[in-house]
């Protein structure tokens, strides 16, 4: 498993919004897509991993 970063409120927030919808989807059924929503929370963590390397490297 990676490393999962803290998250900002609000990346959490939007995270929140995604699994939301993401739910909402499944409840329509099995077939609905949700690659989307699941590539748009990837890039959030991404960014949130990024935001904490650069942060690390700063930090004497």
């Amino acid at each position: 498993m990676a490393h999962e970063p803290r998250l900002t409120a609000a990346e959490k927030a939007r995270v929140t919004v995604l699994v939301a919808r993401m739910c909402k989807r499944n409840i329509a059924g099995d077939a609905v897509d949700l690659s989307d929503l699941q590539r748009k929370v990837d890039r959030i963590l991404d960014g949130a991993r990024a935001r904490e390397e650069k942060a690390a490297k700063q930090r004497p």
